[in-house]
């Protein structure tokens, strides 16, 4: 039996961007830990799903108990750090929250978890958090440290294939389904050295050449989108994810994307070659 600790930054990322990997993992028996390096507390809830009264962080964090459940993972665990909140909002210089976090000790932090489990892959995300959130980016920096520390044979860098939501877009767009405009600008976010600032453009994903892996997930993704909807305070009936028709939601989400570091020498961890594949030749 292997072990894999997947780490995000707030409730429902795990479904989007390793939810199929989780749950296949966990299929066959593997070990699987969730670590998120925050609550969710500014996401923007759905209106009217909260009761009066009812706390945000409450109900994000039940909801990601409810999503673990549904993909059969074993542990979760929260960090403790808050919501940054999008790149250059003014939550962001607030000093308990995550993009503010010493990444030495956050990284110690999440170390302390991986020494525990010794996992064999730790998913993460790639050098722009997929999308250009500071905690996106705080959970690479963070997780590349951790695995460093703990000597975490495989860091799979999750991450999405632009390529590929292009096309999909299109596709769903010809069968009649509205979707938001792909987004595509490279505005470098504010927040970020100048040496960041052209890997932090806000894109979505990387280009399909500089993927290295992908796990298909396509036999699991009516368990995939139960976890995103289990995360109903951010995810609607009515939220396009959740009303793709199934072709296209196989289509989009089926296949996870991984930007895959081999740290160490030698035959790579069993769990590894099972679930993950090499990015299929063009």
């Amino acid at each position: 039996m292997g072990t894999i600790v997947s780490f995000h930054a707030h409730p429902d990322d795990e479904s989007i961007a390793s939810g199929g990997t989780l749950a296949l993992a966990a299929a066959a028996g593997h070990r699987t830990v969730l670590v998120f390096g925050t609550r969710g507390e500014l996401g923007e809830p759905v209106p009217g799903v909260l009761a009066e009264g009812e706390q945000l962080t409450l109900r994000r964090t039940a909801e990601v108990f409810k999503s673990a459940e549904v993909l059969g993972v074993s542990r979760v665990e929260f960090l403790g750090w808050t919501d940054s909140g999008m790149m250059g909002e003014p939550t962001n210089d607030v000093p308990w929250c995550f993009w503010q976090a010493d990444v030495e000790q956050a990284a110690r932090r999440l170390a302390t978890i991986l020494e525990e489990e010794a996992p064999d892959v730790l998913t993460i995300y790639d050098d722009n958090g997929g999308y250009g959130h500071p905690d996106h980016i705080q959970v690479h920096r963070v997780g590349m440290r951790a695995a460093e520390l703990c000597e975490v044979p495989v860091v799979a860098q999750g991450t999405m294939n632009r390529d590929l939501i292009q096309r999909a877009w299109a596709m769903a767009e010809e069968m009649g389904v509205e979707v938001p405009e792909p987004p595509d600008s490279e505005t470098p976010p504010e927040g970020l050295t100048a040496e960041e600032g052209v890997t932090a453009a806000v894109t979505f994903g990387k280009a399909e050449a500089d993927l290295t892996h992908w796990v298909d997930s396509s036999s699991v993704t009516k368990q995939k989108r139960a976890s995103m909807l289990s995360h109903a305070s951010q995810i609607g009936p009515d939220h396009f994810m959740a009303a793709m028709p199934d072709e296209i939601f196989t289509f989009v989400f089926g296949p996870e994307w991984y930007i895959v570091e081999e740290r160490h020498q030698g035959e790579p961890p069993a769990i590894f070659t099972e679930l993950f594949q090499p990015k299929p030749a063009a």
